[in-house]
């Protein structure tokens, strides 16, 4: 019997536009449970666009039979000092009743891979201070928790 995370990496794929209405309403999950509803000014529609008409996002989820019950969005970014590309991982959602069940392993497993098959020098992302199941998530998938960085925004 396949493990977990084997099942569920059978279970991702790349977002159509179908998708978007179900992944939508999980952003707006993820913004509920980071406390930044008061922060979201998008909409599905703009989401949609900058998925498939300007590509300037790649959406994947991950399904139980029927239904989405996570995503990963990300972009493309670039570093100087490696001079290599790179990618930003902007979400990783997983419903609360879906969690533990390798989902979330699953999903940042397909990012670190599509990752290095493209050449990517870095994935990064960030997660919030008081976020201590996150935080304990991606250490124990090894990844480095940067104590000198933070992150600085214009909203225009």
């Amino acid at each position: 019997m396949p493990s977990s995370s084997a099942a569920a990496a059978n279970a991702i794929r790349p977002a159509t536009r179908a998708d978007i209405g179900r992944v939508w309403e999980l952003v707006l999950e993820l913004a509920e449970y980071e406390r930044l509803t008061h922060t979201v000014v998008g909409d599905a529609s703009a989401l949609e666009r900058n998925a498939f008409d300007d590509r300037l996002i790649e959406i994947f989820v991950i399904e139980e039979p029927g239904e989405i019950v996570g995503y990963t969005i990300s972009y493309r970014t670039f570093s100087t000092f490696r001079t290599q590309p790179g990618t930003w991982l902007e979400d990783l959602y997983v419903t609360p009743e879906c969690r533990g069940k390798g989902y979330g392993k699953a999903l940042l497993q397909n990012l670190i891979d599509r990752s290095r098959e493209r050449g990517d020098g870095r994935l990064e992302w960030s997660v919030l201070d008081w976020n201590e199941p996150a935080i304990l998530f991606y250490g124990s998938m090894s990844a480095t928790v940067l104590p000198d960085w933070r992150v600085c925004r214009f909203d225009l």
